[in-house]
């Protein structure tokens, strides 16, 4: 059985199949961007770069950890003997890609125990936004970082002064309640901004160039990697009420406005 690794060689690791995996989407961006299949809905597309990205990562953690498991978007979970699992998003931001406008990027994370969000213990992660060359990591107790200088997340104490990013899910008629929602929420803070990467919203979250995000209906590869980002730059990361984050909602918010975002989405209806 492979030896147990430290959360920073777990980091190293996520970093590395995140750029290469990047690279497979960068090449495949160069020429016509074909769609694969659809999944949820009719807009919600699988490229055939999503698939040969999450090839690449389960080529290379296989070679790297060929005892861990591995649950990726497009292909499922493999199990593995080692009680590690790798969650694997290969390319989050699938129409900014499809469109070649916006935000896309690899999110990779390791996790103990079971890979289900009320369960795990997120160990190290890695999001590489693709576009702007940029890898965001971290691991437990040791911090989060861009391209290696730390990360913090903002100072901001009030929610009118808050820019808060969310997402929305393919189904129209989550999509229309989350909307409803949103429409309550954006009269009480500074702007919205909705990027098309919820592993990347996270990381800003984590940089301070967000305050806060707030999304339903993630799934445990959307947020695995960029949730711990989030948490270790000192956010606050929770999900209903103030539970574990997952696809009821997660809210990351900078310390000083989490308790009034969490009470405003609440009255939201979010």
């Amino acid at each position: 059985m492979t030896a147990s690794p430290s959360p920073e060689q777990l980091r190293a690791l996520a970093r590395e199949v995140a750029r290469a995996a990047g690279e497979v989407l960068r090449q495949h961006r160069r020429g016509a961007v074909t769609v694969a299949r659809t999944k949820s809905s009719a807009t919600d597309v699988v490229t055939a770069a999503d698939l040969a990205s999450e090839r690449e990562l389960r080529r290379l953690l296989g070679a790297a950890r060929p005892d861990d498991g591995v649950l990726g978007e497009e292909e499922g979970v493999v199990e593995g003997r080692s009680g590690l699992t790798w969650v694997v998003d290969p390319l989050d931001g699938t129409v900014n890609y499809l469109y070649d406008t916006g935000t896309w990027s690899v999110s990779v994370a390791v996790v103990s125990g079971s890979p289900d969000p009320e369960h795990w213990q997120v160990l190290a992660g890695a999001v590489y936004d693709v576009e702007r060359d940029q890898m965001y990591s971290a691991a437990a107790g040791g911090g989060a970082d861009l391209d290696g200088a730390p990360l913090r997340a903002s100072g901001c104490t009030e929610l009118a002064a808050c820019l808060l990013s969310t997402g929305f899910g393919y189904d129209p008629v989550q999509r229309a309640e989350q909307a409803a929602a949103v429409a309550v929420l954006l009269p009480q803070v500074r702007d919205l901004r909705r990027i098309g990467s919820a592993a990347v919203d996270l990381c800003l979250v984590a940089a301070g160039r967000l305050d806060a995000h707030v999304e339903r209906g993630l799934k445990p590869w959307d947020h695995a990697a960029g949730a711990l980002v989030a948490a270790e730059a000192g956010a606050v990361v929770v999900g209903r009420d103030g539970g574990r984050p997952g696809a009821g909602l997660l809210i990351a918010a900078a310390p000083g406005v989490a308790g009034a975002l969490q009470a405003a989405v609440t009255a939201s209806g979010y």
